[in-house]
């Protein structure tokens, strides 16, 4: 009984498709081990193809060498009994030993010492338009003879010429076959060999790759395979693989650093509301209530930056919206006109400067700089848009206290506060700079802090693209840039 499930039909125990009582051949699980059966079948079945052509060709030219030497034979003879000049006793010639001249009734009338005198070698008489055949003829005891019958006349009582010689053991044995399947054999054994010897050679180098894979943990990241010597496939993957064991022990280090700042920054701030909090309920009498509020709602505050500002960080590595195409200059513009100031922002900027990214995450990158001026500036803000050789610029600076060198890079890294920055803005989360200079190089640009005379001057660089009509951008003349505009769009000067 066979029952279906979806169309396929299965038999009673269990099995899909399968008859019972048959079983699929083993596959070798080994890669050495298959491409040494492979070798070894494609070898045999080439040998064998060569082995039986050699056997047929060796045989065939061996037989048709045997009849040619008793035809030379017999037509030496039948000249000679045409002319009437062969003797009782015919001479032989070695190896065609059985010569006979036999009349138009099959009996002998000459023949050679090896050949009967009475029984002719065989009854087969050549038609007057076909006097010469061939023929091999075996008697009882399995012997045969290669014989050459030539009639010596179309005449009907015309003699026959008969000879012969014993089938070569070639012909007659099976030994020939015997030594070329042992000559497959014993060349498929070698080639079977070859194989396995140069594929486990080839392979050692990954059984070496896999060992040490094995043990690598995301506990310890430090290890490397092994690189095999030269430039090849193996080494390549080899090589390939380390640079990405490199990567991801780099990001796992970054991960749990960043998990680590994270929590202890997340831990400040509620340390400090917890405190408060119980302090207000351990002593109701000597807090003020309004003031443990407002300080409970200012650490709650920095902790929700914290919060969406994390969130920005993780959103930047998962994002693949697709770029666009974004006029720098009217963005950075547009922004400004957006962006509540307490002091004036003074804006030079090209218009026409394409670039290809996120308009979203830009306006970010401007957001954070435009934010962070304001804060440390003490009079105004300078924005300029231009273009420096392949490249657009964006440069925010402001008339404050500045940046000291030492700090240029480590106010980029992630919740690194300044002492002015904490006294300026106590709830902020320490990750603007950082994200903004993540943004700068996802678009394959940079963010960094240059020198400036007074103050703070921070410079984004980010790659040209085309401009909208096809045309590639060239390099303005020094001044070439648009008049400069104040926050309410009029321009200095004004």
């Amino acid at each position: 009984m066979v029952c279906y499930l979806r169309g396929v039909p299965r038999t009673p125990n269990g099995e899909d498709g399968e008859e019972p009582g048959l079983s699929p051949l083993p596959r070798p699980r080994s890669i050495r081990a298959r491409y040494t059966v492979v070798a070894a079948v494609f070898s045999m079945v080439i040998l064998t193809l060569l082995g039986v052509t050699l056997d047929l060709t060796i045989r065939y030219k061996v037989q048709a060498d045997s009849f040619d030497q008793a035809e030379r034979v017999a037509s030496q003879w039948s000249a000679a009994a045409r002319n009437g000049i062969v003797p009782h006793r015919m001479p032989a010639y070695p190896p065609v030993d059985l010569v006979q001249i036999v009349d138009s009734h099959m009996r002998v009338v000459d023949s050679s010492k090896a050949a009967s005198d009475t029984v002719p070698l065989s009854t087969l008489r050549p038609p007057p338009d076909d006097r010469f055949q061939r023929r091999i003829e075996c008697g009882e005891d399995h012997h045969c003879v290669m014989l050459m019958a030539i009639r010596l006349t179309p005449e009907a009582d015309a003699g026959v010429v008969l000879a012969g010689l014993p089938e070569p053991s070639v012909l007659s044995t099976h030994r020939l076959e015997h030594i070329i399947a042992g000559g497959i054999l014993l060349l498929v054994s070698v080639a079977a060999w070859t194989t396995w010897a140069l594929v486990g050679r080839t392979l050692r180098p990954v059984e070496a790759i896999r060992a040490r894979i094995s043990e690598i943990t995301v506990s310890d990241l430090s290890l490397r395979v092994p690189v095999p010597p030269g430039r090849d496939e193996l080494a390549q993957l080899s090589i390939t693989a380390n640079q990405t064991l490199a990567r991801l022990e780099s990001a796992v280090r970054q991960q749990r650093e960043f998990a680590s700042t994270t929590s202890h920054e997340l831990r400040s701030p509620l340390a400090g509301l917890r405190t408060q909090l119980e302090e207000a309920l351990t002593y109701p009498d000597e807090v003020d209530p309004r003031e443990t509020i407002r300080t409970a709602l200012t650490a709650a505050d920095r902790l929700e930056a914290i919060v969406n500002d994390l969130l920005v960080l993780a959103r930047l590595r998962v994002t693949d919206a697709p770029p666009e195409p974004i006029d720098l200059g009217d963005l950075v513009s547009a922004e400004v006109k957006l962006q509540p100031h307490r002091l004036p922002m003074n804006v030079r900027a090209t218009t026409g400067l394409m670039i290809r990214g996120s308009r979203m995450q830009l306006i970010r990158v401007l957001d954070n700089l435009m934010v962070n001026a304001q804060r440390h500036a003490e009079s105004s803000v300078e924005i300029t848009v231009e273009q420096d050789g392949d490249q657009a610029v964006v440069a925010v600076a402001d008339d404050g206290p500045g940046v000291a060198p030492a700090n240029r890079e480590r106010i980029f890294e992630r919740f690194v506060r300044l002492d002015d920055s904490r006294r300026r803005d106590p709830g902020g989360s320490g990750l603007g700079l950082a994200i903004s200079r993540d943004i700068a190089r996802a678009h394959h640009g940079t963010l960094r802090v240059e020198d400036s005379p007074k103050g703070a001057r921070f410079v984004l660089r980010l790659p040209l693209g085309d401009r909208p009509d096809g045309s590639v951008h060239l390099h303005p003349a020094r001044g070439a840039l648009a008049p400069a505009r104040k926050a309410d769009g009029g321009t200095i000067g004004d």
